[in-house]
């Protein structure tokens, strides 16, 4: 039987720990400021691309990952003798899963699977652990990549927005949404469902109230999540992120509760402060 190798991309927003520890590679997206151009998690890190935009005064524009920086990477694994599952940002977000396509297409190999998540950032990496679980179980590529595509509707991801600046600038909100919000203090909640990203309840006030609400949420739903991984990512957000992990301490069922942070191309859509919580249903 072949190895299977696990390749994603930089949206996956899985720490460099965990990526060398279940031996995940990752293509990159692009973070554009005019001119310059950076690779995702490479050659960017997400307090530097903040940095950036202060500096410039504008948001930096993204861009998906190449064919042909999949054709590089395909080529590589295929020719070492291995599989490749590839299982990155959703198709609806985007094209980057259309560039993996497009590099099995040009490469014909029966030994490329590539799952659409339908999902984005660590709702991205949870099913990337799931799948190295799966591998290290000794199952097929073709089996592991069935097993995959019965918990991708199963994933739920959501975050809590702190400013509406990033949404809005990046032409997600109106103007008049985004000054209404920043005067009445609305956090919004982003739910990603069913490959798209859906706004949830709106907290007034605190950032706290809306971390709260997707607390409650969570234990409300508790006895349906699965054990095994809960995420917790943010975008330059200890202090939250601190405040989640301590109300969750207490969970004893939870089996792996991981804090990871939102690179340059999710941090650059939702903002400095955001944070989620992210799991998959039973």
């Amino acid at each position: 039987m072949k190895p299977i190798k696990l390749i994603s991309d930089s949206t996956c927003d899985l720490s460099a720990a965990l990526l060398e520890q279940h031996q995940i590679d990752i293509v990159p997206l692009f973070v554009n400021f005019n001119d310059d151009s950076y690779r995702d998690l490479f050659d960017l890190k997400t307090e530097q691309m903040y940095a950036l935009v202060e500096q410039h005064k504008i948001l930096p524009k993204t861009a998906a990952a190449s064919p042909g920086e999949f054709l590089k990477i395909f080529e590589k694994y295929l020719e070492l003798g291995y599989q490749i599952i590839y299982l990155g940002i959703g198709s609806k977000f985007s094209a980057t899963f259309t560039s993996a396509n497009s590099a099995k297409q040009m490469l014909e190999s029966d030994d490329i699977y590539l799952v659409d998540s339908s999902n984005l950032s660590s709702g991205t990496g949870l099913l990337l652990l799931k799948a190295a679980k799966f591998r290290e179980e000794g199952l097929l590529a073709s089996e592991i990549v069935e097993k995959l595509e019965e918990l991708v509707p199963k994933v739920r991801s959501q975050f809590v927005i702190d400013t509406l600046e990033y949404l809005h600038k990046g032409g997600r909100v109106s103007a008049m949404s985004a000054l209404m919000g920043g005067m009445l203090k609305i956090h919004p909640i982003i739910k990603v469902r069913e490959g798209v990203m859906q706004v949830g309840k709106k907290a007034r006030g605190s950032i706290r109230k809306g971390i709260d609400f997707m607390i409650d949420e969570f234990k409300e739903m508790r006895h349906m999540i699965d054990d095994e991984f809960v995420m917790i990512t943010h975008s330059l957000a200890p202090e939250s992120c601190d405040y989640i992990k301590n109300n969750l301490q207490d969970d004893n069922r939870i089996q792996n509760l991981y804090e990871t942070d939102a690179g340059c191309v999710i941090s650059s859509h939702c903002g400095k402060g955001t944070i989620g919580i992210l799991y998959i249903m039973k």
